[in-house]
């Protein structure tokens, strides 16, 4: 069963989605403050992590933050906050995807199974594109779903590498924003291109030499996007 960590000092919130989740078969535990939701990430290692940003004890971000510092576990904002910064600084900070109160239900719950699902692992079912992709300055192994740069791991959210993964499999090919979006975050979405900003941003800090000048993920202005591998790494 998946499990779930809902961090809300609303008790009618958390109540309503405790039901609801546990309704449609999922494992839930409840935070109404940061530190409790910190301390609960650590013991009951939830797939999935749906977060208020307004919180008694600290800002939300701040418990993003906390979290990305081991896990890549998928989160899911819940906040009143509406603005544009502040979306933007949440998804900075390592957030999975952002719903704003008041909220529908049944679109929260398809957000949630959109994020769980783009963090399960690759199936192992002997599928004829899994590969490992090369590059000069690092490597990407989609079976494993890693990425390796300069002999170490490369931490991913699973936003970052679900994003990753759909440009690499299109080496050297214009992805839409449009699809991206789609792919990415799924059906409903289409004109976020500020999602695409920030994580775009967070891959190239992650993985370019100069982040400021991509030669591998490369902006097609008012287009789209395209992973280019560059010289081949020797042998």
């Amino acid at each position: 069963m998946t499990r779930v960590l809902v961090v809300d000092d609303e008790p009618q919130i958390v109540r309503a989605l405790v039901i609801n989740l546990k309704a449609r078969r999922y494992e839930v535990d409840a935070a109404p403050d940061g530190a409790t939701a910190l301390q609960l990430a650590a013991a009951r290692h939830p797939d999935v992590v749906v977060l208020d940003l307004g919180l008694p004890d600290m800002d939300g971000v701040e418990v993003i933050r906390g979290l990305r510092g081991w896990t890549r576990v998928p989160i899911l904002v819940l906040s009143a906050r509406h603005t544009s910064d502040e979306k933007v600084e949440a998804l900075d900070a390592g957030a999975d995807d952002y719903v704003t109160k008041p909220f529908g239900m049944d679109e929260l719950l398809a957000r949630l199974r959109a994020a769980v699902r783009r963090a399960e692992p690759v199936g192992q079912d002997g599928g004829d594109d899994l590969v490992i992709v090369e590059t000069e300055g690092f490597t990407v192994d989609l079976a494993a779903k890693k990425v390796h740069r300069e002999g170490r791991d490369v931490r991913l959210t699973p936003t970052e590498w679900h994003l990753l993964e759909v440009l690499v499999r299109n080496a050297g090919r214009l992805v839409s924003q449009k699809q991206l979006l789609q792919e990415v975050w799924g059906p409903s979405y289409g004109t976020e291109t500020n999602y695409l900003r920030v994580y775009m941003a967070q891959l190239r800090r992650k993985l370019e030499a100069d982040p400021s000048h991509p030669r591998h993920f490369v902006t097609e202005p008012g287009m789209g996007y395209r992973f280019e591998r560059g010289r081949p790494v020797p042998e």
